[in-house]
């Protein structure tokens, strides 16, 4: 099996631009025979920093899945009306024009390879509701525009962040789980695309909504009777006050134990729980299958970050 890997969380570029250390980075996930490409980060542009060194340092036959929450939260940062599920008419068609250029993103990356190398862009459900309104039908409305584009081969998918839950403070706070998957079936219904919409489940983001370990699999298992599952993204979470920090969407890893010797001891992501997972979405077609972890301290060195990644993609392979 192989996996996609959300890289540029364990970049050794915590701070700034090197890349010289990234190009070392690259170098080495291209040693990795279990992982089939990257999540990547979109903010506007096809790389954070540099079209060019991205273009001439990816492994030619990596695939790739785009995720915009990079970019989601930067819009945020400046305009809280931002987003795809915004009533706010100037936030919604900032949204929509942000996707705009994630399209043409894509459209530069399959010409560059000669192929169509984008399996699918996860989309996210903004604003965040304790700053702004956000709503089922508004993001309807947006999924609609999107799925009259061509989007050169990739899948469109929802990626669920937390909700907004009383009396909790929310890392992201957009739609529910219910009312996205509400949305999506609508829109599959009415559109009847030959790659219809779906939805990722991110364990971490899952978890630090329902403060529970179960909850990832509950929204997991909430998809997959829609018949809308169609990925699983592994991050951990923890209400330790870590290196990580309590209730923070900051990719943890797995915990560690006898058979992982690089992971968070205080995670509650436990070879257990991604066992349970895959084994819950075994006769599922996932379109997206992988990790993403950040790494702490943020100090350490290239070596650390690839051990960490290796021993955690292995909790996958076992």
């Amino acid at each position: 099996m192989k996996y996609f890997l959300g890289a540029y969380a364990a970049s050794p570029n915590v701070s700034g631009w090197d890349p010289e250390l990234e190009t070392a980075y690259y170098q080495q996930l291209k040693t990795f025979n279990n992982i089939q490409g990257l999540e990547h980060p979109f903010i506007g542009r096809l790389h954070p920093h540099d079209d060019n060194w991205f273009l001439a340092n990816i492994a030619p036959a990596w695939n790739y899945v785009f995720t915009t929450i990079p970019g989601v939260m930067n819009a945020l940062a400046n305009n809280p009306l931002f987003g795809l599920a915004s009533t706010d008419k100037a936030g919604r068609l900032a949204a929509i024009e942000f996707m705009q250029q994630a399209n043409q993103a894509i459209a530069k990356l399959n010409q560059h390879l000669g192929r169509q190398a984008v399996t699918a862009i996860m989309l996210h459900s903004a604003p965040a509701r304790h700053k702004a309104t956000g709503s089922a039908a508004a993001f309807k409305a947006s999924l609609e525009t999107l799925l009259g584009w061509d989007w050169h081969g990739a899948r469109l998918l929802l990626e669920h962040c937390d909700a907004l839950v009383p009396e909790q403070k929310p890392s992201k706070g957009f739609l529910s789980l219910e009312d996205e998957l509400t949305v999506l079936a609508d829109v599959n219904q009415q559109c009847a695309p030959a790659k219809p919409l779906g939805m990722v489940i991110n364990w971490g983001r899952s978890v630090l909504e329902t403060r529970q370990p179960e909850g990832a699999l509950a929204h997991l298992q909430a998809a997959k009777a829609q018949g809308l599952l169609s990925g699983l993204m592994f991050s951990g979470i923890s209400d330790q006050p870590t290196a990580y920090g309590a209730w923070q969407d900051s990719h943890q890893p797995a915990q560690n134990s006898d058979t992982v010797p690089f992971g968070e001891p205080a995670s509650w992501l436990t070879d257990q729980a991604i066992q349970q997972c895959l084994e819950a979405c075994a006769d599922t077609e996932l379109a997206v299958l992988g990790l993403k972890i950040g790494i702490r301290p943020l100090t350490a060195s290239l070596e650390d970050r690839i051990n960490y990644l290796r021993a955690q993609l292995a909790i996958l392979d076992r």
